[in-house]
């Protein structure tokens, strides 16, 4: 399992990626396509329903492999939909932080 520290990190570097594909939108990155696709924002919360579904499932199977997975598909949509509405990370933590 990986430490708290190393899990921050692990985030902070994946919203860094999506934001600079955000920025430079290369044509062989999916998450600049999320940006960049005809849908736009639709498009990921479609992703966001889909990949809700499949964590409900994987749980509800026991499967912890599946369902970590999932779960990371979920956060990764997530921080893409924060980027597109302008948000970041600290936003995140500052609602989180206001619930503790």
């Amino acid at each position: 399992m990986t430490g708290t520290d190393d899990t921050a990190a692990i985030i902070d570097e994946l919203f860094a990626v999506i934001e600079q594909r955000k920025e430079t939108l290369p044509a062989d990155s999916y998450t600049a396509s999320l940006f960049t696709h005809e849908k736009g924002e639709n498009a990921v919360l479609e992703k966001l329903g889909e990949e809700t579904t499949e964590l409900i499932l994987a749980a509800k199977d026991d499967d912890e492999d599946e369902l970590a997975h999932e779960a990371a598909d979920i956060v990764y949509h997530l921080l893409v939909l924060l980027s597109m509405k302008e948000m970041g990370i600290d936003d995140l933590r500052d609602e989180l932080a206001t619930r503790r």
